[in-house]
């Protein structure tokens, strides 16, 4: 029988990488997202790969949606193997101009996107004394990022759920993986969230993170996929994908020069 993954944000960018390179090593798949016409499409790319999916349109935000999603999988395949939370929005801007709702968006999507997917799946990897969990966080979960504060705070909360899981989880059989790229190259950014001092620094905003996404040096989803697939395969409890590295050994060394930088570039009108 093969092994089962289940993944979030399946329509498009990471979440598609994920899926195609998943099927490429024999498993078979349940793929969420709202979109159940991208979806659909993923499904039958899977499909020919040789394996099987099963398609579910679901808003991961909505606790009842999450748990007939798993309820479906259980159904249809009887175990799940791997959850990989992937589901997420992009949120920048100066803080002050953020709306309550937009802090919402971030935060239920992100992290109580996430936190639902393990609650409603749980049980059954503990039942079945095994199950791996992804979640993919964001060097932005690591490193503090000026004007992405409603980001960076659900990206951060998503580390420390990640890290104390894992501490929790690993003695009986469940292991948790955090995943942290940079920027990448993803069709999540076409959905992102612009705020500004008006509208043309929120458009700004979008032209600027448009110029780095079409840099030659960027991540790819599939770069990220395959970091998802070592850290399942080899069992690490982390990895930091590509440039994210960078990132990260950089602000270790110097913070505050790494914050001015960041300033610099991300300020505009802020």
């Amino acid at each position: 029988m093969a092994p089962t993954v289940l993944i979030t944000g399946a329509s498009q960018g990471i979440g598609k990488a994920t899926a195609l390179l998943f099927a490429r090593k024999g498993y078979d798949l349940v793929l969420a997202a709202r979109r159940a016409e991208l979806l659909t499409d993923v499904e039958q790319e899977v499909q020919a790969l040789g394996r099987t999916a099963l398609s579910i349109p679901t808003d991961v935000r909505d606790a009842e949606q999450v748990k007939t999603l798993i309820d479906k999988a259980l159904a249809r395949y009887g175990t799940i193997d791997v959850l990989i939370n992937n589901a997420g929005i992009y949120i920048s801007g100066p803080a002050e101009k953020f709306s309550l709702e937009d802090w919402h968006q971030a935060i239920d999507t992100n992290l109580w996107g996430y936190i639902h997917t393990i609650q409603a799946l749980l049980p059954h990897f503990l039942e079945q004394k095994s199950g791996t969990i992804v979640n993919l966080s964001s060097i932005g979960g690591k490193v503090p990022v000026p004007y992405l504060v409603p980001y960076c705070t659900s990206k951060f909360a998503v580390t420390g759920l990640t890290e104390a899981l894992h501490s929790e989880l690993k003695p009986k059989g469940i292991h948790v993986c955090g995943i942290y790229p940079s920027v990448i190259k993803s069709s999540l950014m076409e959905r992102a969230i612009f705020r500004g001092k008006d509208d043309q620094d929120a458009q700004a905003r979008r032209e600027q993170l448009d110029l780095v996404i079409s840099t030659p040096v960027v991540d790819k989803p599939e770069d990220v996929a395959k970091a998802i697939w070592d850290a399942v395969k080899n069992q690490r409890s982390e990895v930091l994908v590509g440039s994210a590295n960078v990132s990260k050994a950089a602000y270790n060394l110097f913070p505050g020069a790494m914050q001015w930088i960041f300033r610099q570039g991300l300020k505009l009108k802020g």
